[in-house]
C-alpha cells in the first residue's frame, strides 16, 4: 500500500512540512482533516447520521464515527475532500452543497498514536433514503441515524442512551436492519466538547438552510 503523506502544522496552523501518516501520529504533528456529518429532517424531526466502523479498522475499530471522514492528503485542499463522502458511504456530493461550520483543533492521545488534528467540518442536509447508500466495506460496516435532540442530550449527560436506527453489513454482504440503543462507549471518544461544539454548530446552521426547514 502506498503511504499516505500528509502536510504539517505548528500550533499557529503554519505548514511546516509533509510527512507519512505513521509519522504524524506517532510524534503527534497538527495535520488536516476532513468532516462532513449528514442531517436529515422527517416529519419535523431532526436526524444525524453516523457510520459504524469496521472491524478491521486499526483504529477504533466497531464504533460509531462522523457520517464520512478522512485525511487530507498533502497534494490535496478542503475542497478535495468530497472524495471521502463518496469513497465511504457512496453518495456523491459537490462542495458547494457542503455547509461549512469552520476549522476545529482536537487531540486524542493513547499508546504510541498521537492524534491532533485540524478538522475542516462540514454539514450537509440529506433527502437521501437508506438503501442509496453504498459502504466501503473495509472502512465502513453500517450506517445509522439518531435524533439530533437525543444526541446532543446524551453529550450533555441528560441521557445515558440513545435509540439508532438503519443497517450494518454481514456475512455474504447481507444488509442488517439496526434498532437499538447505545451508550457513549459505543462512539469514538472524541473530547465531549467536540460533540457539544458539534451540535451547537449545526442547530445554528440548520436554521439558515432552507432545505431543512
Amino acid at each position: 500500500m502506498e503511504t499516505e503523506m500528509l502536510k504539517v502544522f505548528d500550533d499557529d496552523r503554519n505548514q511546516i512540512g509533509v510527512a507519512a501518516r505513521e509519522e504524524v501520529h506517532r510524534l503527534g504533528h497538527w495535520h488536516e482533516v476532513f468532516h462532513c456529518w449528514f442531517v436529515s429532517r422527517e416529519a419535523g424531526v431532526e436526524y444525524l447520521y453516523l457510520q459504524h466502523r469496521c472491524a478491521m479498522k486499526k483504529d477504533y475499530p466497531n464504533l460509531l464515527d462522523i457520517t464520512a471522514a478522512g485525511h487530507l492528503l498533502a497534494h490535496e485542499t478542503v475542497y478535495d475532500g468530497v472524495r471521502e463522502i463518496k469513497e465511504e458511504i457512496g453518495i456523491d456530493v459537490s462542495f458547494d452543497e457542503l455547509v461549512p461550520l469552520g476549522i476545529i483543533e482536537y487531540q486524542q492521545t493513547k499508546e504510541h498514536f498521537i492524534d491532533k488534528e485540524l478538522a475542516n467540518v462540514f454539514l450537509y442536509v440529506s433527502t437521501h433514503h437508506f438503501d442509496e447508500f453504498i459502504l466501503q466495506q473495509e472502512e465502513v460496516s453500517g450506517l445509522v441515524k439518531v435524533v439530533l435532540n437525543d444526541f446532543e442530550e446524551l453529550w450533555t449527560e441528560a441521557l445515558e442512551k440513545v435509540n439508532i436506527q438503519g443497517f450494518e453489513i454481514k456475512q455474504e454482504y447481507k444488509r442488517m436492519m439496526i434498532d437499538r440503543y447505545v451508550g457513549r462507549d459505543e462512539f469514538v471518544p472524541h473530547d465531549r466538547s467536540y460533540y457539544i461544539s458539534i451540535i451547537r454548530l449545526i442547530r445554528e446552521n440548520l436554521s439558515k438552510t432552507p432545505s431543512a426547514k
